[in-house]
């Protein structure tokens, strides 16, 4: 736990161009296109509450906002998101935040499993079915890392576009645990790449996220902004009805194939396995791993499939 100062969250009314953790602004044709920043590039956008919590206010006002049509997620600095922060100065765990996205009772007073499962309910799980949820199309604009929490913002994504740069990873098995909160590994990559990548750890580039179904676009990472903004005002060109019934759509027959049944029975193996690291180590959920030495292991096993650390 640090002693450094936890910035408050922040409210739709607080979001600027130049906000931390999060920036908000809004362009394209009449200002249809709301684009959302994760802006904590000094820690590789590794998501804090501030930020999670940020993000929901953004998400909030531009579903609020009846002049936009289409919202774009992307990022400052060399990363989209590095994941969950486990070991930056503001990484805020402990504190309170009012649930937004579960009901459920306050974490902060809680200890061991019951604190941990009542945060990620809502901090990790309960955003993310939120922010899937939102009912307007949400294009993710990918570049650099896109690790382990990275991803579960990408996935809750309608599209996603990535930069010839991206990589993407999920390598929490190495903390002995079975992937991210957000498990939509197996409809996001198919049964036999999501158990690759969870069983090795390695990275993937983006051209193989493209194969395999689970990124609609790869382009050079000067076009980037130039093709999501292609895509984005394609979309706005589409009334709103259309696009929120066709996303509704999708979304259904994505649950009916088993999607949120499989996430609620994977996050109850998810926190075993915390439970279970927490048992044999005397309280380290994590399995002795922290950022460094998950980043170390991630070079290592790059190194070894030849791919670039």
């Amino acid at each position: 736990m640090s002693d450094a100062a936890i910035p408050p969250a922040l409210g739709p009314d607080d979001l600027g161009p130049d906000t931390t953790p999060v920036a908000y602004e809004v362009g394209g044709p009449e200002g249809a296109v709301a684009y959302v920043t994760l802006n904590r590039p000094e820690y590789r956008n590794a998501q804090n509450s501030v930020m999670t919590y940020s993000l929901d206010a953004a998400f909030r006002k531009a579903v609020e906002d009846t002049a936009v049509k289409v919202i774009v997620l992307r990022a400052n600095g060399k990363h989209f998101s590095a994941g969950h922060d486990i070991g930056t100065p503001e990484r805020d765990f402990d504190t309170y935040y009012e649930n937004a996205a579960v009901l459920h009772w306050d974490h902060t007073d809680k200890t061991g499993a019951d604190q941990r499962l009542a945060r990620e309910m809502e901090v990790y799980m309960g955003m993310c079915r939120r922010w899937r949820d939102i009912p307007k199309p949400l294009i993710a604009q990918v570049h650099g890392a896109c690790i382990a929490g990275g991803l579960m913002l990408a996935w809750i994504c309608d599209f996603i576009v990535a930069s010839d740069d991206a990589f993407f990873s999920d390598p929490v098995a190495r903390m002995g645990i079975p992937g991210v909160e957000y498990f939509a590994h197996a409809y996001a990559l198919g049964t036999r790449r999501a158990k690759e990548i969870l069983f090795t750890g390695e990275r993937f580039t983006a051209t193989q996220a493209a194969d395999w179904g689970m990124v609609n676009h790869v382009t050079p990472r000067d076009q980037l902004e130039s093709k999501v903004n292609e895509i984005a005002e394609k979309a706005v060109a589409m009334p709103m009805q259309g696009l929120f019934l066709s996303k509704k759509a999708v979304n259904i027959c994505e649950d009916q194939m088993g999607l949120r049944n499989s996430m609620d029975s994977v996050f109850g193996w998810h926190h075993f396995a915390h439970s279970a690291n927490a048992e044999a180590s005397g309280g380290d959920s994590l399995g002795g791993m922290d950022a460094k030495s998950m980043k170390a292991a991630g070079s290592t096993a790059n190194a070894a499939s030849g791919s670039d650390s």
